[in-house]
């Protein structure tokens, strides 16, 4: 068994999306959704990755989350990413956001208030 954890994010009853960790650092996310007769996730990865690395965690996501979910799937399609985490928004970073220009603190595109 490879060294990746999966840390669930969030479910709904279609759908559920992962935070992908290979030795305590985060390296990609999956979002898996459910139709009746395919499973579809797109999975995103750092770009270090390499295509046998990327195979690797594409079976690891079919053997221990896609068939325990769904084991009489017919099909498993993955759109893959690569790239690098460029930010991660929520509102609370466009709340105030022009109290906080008042203030002469500016919004940084990583998602991150930054003085």
């Amino acid at each position: 068994m490879s060294g990746y954890q999966f840390e669930r994010e969030c479910r709904t009853p279609q759908s559920e999306s992962y935070i992908v960790e290979l030795d305590d650092e985060e390296v990609g996310r999956a979002d898996i959704h459910y139709t009746p007769s395919v499973a579809y996730a797109t999975l995103c990865v750092a770009e270090s990755m390499t295509q046998e690395d990327v195979r690797e965690l594409i079976s690891e996501i079919d053997e221990r989350l896609v068939l325990t979910t769904d084991p009489f799937r017919e099909d498993f399609v993955v759109t893959v990413w690569t790239g690098r985490e460029s930010g991660v928004y929520s509102d609370e970073d466009f709340n105030g956001e022009d109290e906080d220009e008042e203030d002469g603190e500016d919004l940084e595109g990583d998602g991150h208030r930054h003085r």
